[in-house]
């Protein structure tokens, strides 16, 4: 990502994190912050205009696969859900 937003000057991304179902929601949003922000920093601290570089946690509002009773779904769905994505705005 470092080298990409390097070569690319007028790049913009945001840095998406999420969790999985379990714990409490608040929790979740708070930690899923965050995770995105800290991820933010560091590419901050390494590309030139660190201005186009953000970060958002969404906890888990936006799950990759539906997990219908958090309680019973299996490791692989929670796996699945707990992830950090680079989204190009610009």
């Amino acid at each position: 990502i470092v080298k990409i937003l390097n070569e690319n000057a007028e790049m913009k991304i945001e840095v998406e994190s999420h969790t999985d179902c379990r714990g409490n929601a608040a929790a979740n949003e708070k930690l899923s912050d965050r995770r995105a922000k800290s991820s933010a920093d560091y590419i901050k601290s390494k590309i030139t205009n660190p201005e186009r570089e953000s970060g958002k946690g969404y906890g888990a509002s936006r799950p990759v696969e539906a997990c219908a009773n958090c309680k019973t779904c299996p490791d692989e769905t929670h796996n699945k859900n707990r992830r950090t994505e680079f989204k190009i705005v610009k």
